[in-house]
Parts: structure tokens; C-alpha cells; sequence
């Protein structure tokens, strides 16, 4: 995928991104997590390339060769943040509209998109249910064996955990990587393809922004404060959508089905995959894809 790749500038980004299939097929954008990057999809690609769809997959901010534009943009890693590339990627690609797909902080992007702008979005696989923050009501714990998995979160709001981040990041994703997939046995090739992907000038700035900002414990880009207003107010999502959820995933565990129902107005099905932890795209490359190609197949 690294030898493919494309850079567009788009918003505050010139985005690098990986993109495969003919420009008049039916555009799937595909988006990677913390802390993973495009090869999170190396084996989706193929399958949904099989059935005649346009792929595309975008480095985050902070990721790969994704850089700023300008020096003094806030290297803000705030969901709205997320959502606001994502975003203008499709402007800067001319996409209409797409089908989203994507967990973790990709998720979240593309649940953004598909709950503010629904006319944007073909249809939505989303991997942890409802994935948009709600930041206001940050400060009111979950039961504490959901608080114990996200030490993590909170080691990033002190400065010891920038360090750890900075000084040992690729010691520190490893563990991540093995403690949130218990069942997924990745090999030191398979982490090395992504391993660069870490290195990004801005990756530790954006990654401490984020545990930070999603706390309410920093500020964000105040140019995007009408799109946290907007999802403070937890919107539902009402594009055709499908969710998923590794069933050993070890960090966010298993969605909240109620809130599920609540949240996705046009809810096609829930899936649990077992023996599949938090990287769902790469545990289980099967299941995500055909995911992706049922919601092409309403389209």
C-alpha cells in the first residue's frame, strides 16, 4: 500500500492516502484507529476491490506522511477535528458521497460525518457502536473494570505519559496492540509495516491532545467549537448503518445495544465477532468486508 500512495492538500492537511479501483465505482473511505494506520485494511482492500468499489484510505493526522500545511495550526486531535478532514477529503477528491467504514478514531470520524452530514454518507460500518464522544459528561465514570482499560487515557494526561509516548512509543503501542487484541498474534513484520506510521512529526502532540481534550481538560481549534456544539447534543445517525464489535475487544468491550437502538435511526444489524479484539479490519478482514458490501448492496 506504501508504494501506492497519493497526497492531496485538503483543509488544514495535506492528507496521504491510499486509494485503488475505477473513479466511476461506488467510493468506500476507509478509516484507521489509535494507534494503527492504513495497514489496518491491507487485506479488506482486496476483497471490496473484487466487487467493483473505489477505495480509499487516508493516513489521520499524526500519521504517516499526513503533515500540516501551516506551522501554527494547533495540532488539535479533537474528534470534531476528525471529522472536519474527513470531510474535506471528499471535498478535495470531488466525492459526493461514500460509504464509511472505520474504528476507534476513524470511527468516530466517520460517524460524524454520517450523523452531521447524512447526505455525504452512502451508509456507515462503524466497529464499537456509537463512536462520538460525549465530552460534557466526561467527568461521570463507567464501572471500574471499564475505568481499569483506560489507564492508558489517563497516563496521557500527565506529562510522564507525553514522555512515555514520545520516548518508547513503539514499546508502548505494542503492548496496546497486544492487550487490546488478546487473540491476535501480529508478528514483528506486521507491526513493522506500520511502525513508521508512528513516527510523524505531530503524532505525539495530536495523540495527547486528544486523551486530553476529550476530557475537557484542554481546549480544542476554536474554529471548530460549532461542530462540538453541535455534538455535544449526541445526534443519531440515521444512514443505513452497520455495527461491529470484537468480542475480546480489550478496551472498549462490548457496545451498549440500548444506546445502539437509540443512537442509529436506521440500524441494519449488530454484529459480535469472536476471538477478535479492538483492530477489527485486520483481525477479521472477512467479516468487516462484507459488511461494507452489504451497505453497497442498498446503494
Amino acid at each position: 500500500m506504501i508504494k501506492s500512495l497519493k497526497t492531496i492538500d485538503a483543509g488544514d492537511l495535506n492528507i496521504s492516502y491510499f486509494e485503488a479501483g475505477s473513479i466511476n465505482s461506488v467510493p468506500v473511505i476507509l478509516l484507521h484507529g489509535f494507534p494503527y494506520d492504513i495497514h489496518a485494511f491491507k487485506e479488506v482492500v482486496p476483497l471490496l476491490l473484487e466487487s467493483n468499489c473505489r477505495v480509499i484510505v487516508p493516513f489521520l493526522r499524526g500519521y504517516g506522511r499526513t503533515y500540516f500545511l501551516q506551522n501554527d495550526t494547533l495540532r488539535s486531535g479533537q474528534q470534531a477535528a476528525l471529522g472536519f478532514d474527513l470531510l474535506k477529503l471528499m471535498d478535495a477528491l470531488k466525492i459526493n458521497n461514500s460509504i464509511l467504514g472505520g474504528y476507534d478514531w476513524g470511527g468516530r470520524a466517520a460517524c460524524i460525518v454520517a450523523a452531521l452530514y447524512p447526505e455525504r454518507c452512502l451508509g456507515l460500518v462503524s466497529c464499537n457502536g456509537y463512536n462520538i464522544q460525549d465530552i460534557m459528561n466526561s467527568s461521570i465514570p463507567a464501572n471500574p473494570e471499564i475505568e481499569q482499560k483506560l489507564w492508558y487515557q489517563y497516563f496521557f494526561h500527565s506529562e510522564r505519559g507525553r514522555n512515555g509516548l514520545k520516548n518508547q512509543r513503539h514499546e508502548f503501542i505494542k503492548y496496546l496492540w497486544k492487550t487490546w487484541s488478546p487473540s491476535w498474534k501480529f508478528s514483528n513484520e506486521e507491526y513493522d509495516l506500520s511502525a513508521n506510521s508512528f513516527e510523524n512529526s505531530d503524532f505525539v502532540d495530536i495523540v495527547i491532545h486528544s486523551y486530553r481534550h476529550r476530557f475537557a481538560l484542554e481546549k480544542g481549534d476554536l474554529k471548530f467549537d460549532k461542530i462540538e456544539d453541535q455534538l455535544s447534543k449526541q445526534p443519531i445517525i440515521s444512514v443505513p448503518s452497520i455495527t461491529i464489535d470484537g468480542e475480546t475487544d480489550g478496551v472498549t468491550g462490548l457496545s451498549n445495544i440500548k444506546k445502539i437502538k437509540q443512537k442509529f435511526s436506521n440500524h441494519i444489524r449488530h454484529q459480535v465477532l469472536p476471538n477478535v479484539g479492538h483492530n477489527v479490519p485486520q483481525e477479521d478482514p472477512q467479516s468487516f468486508s462484507s459488511a461494507i458490501l452489504e451497505i453497497k448492496s442498498m446503494n
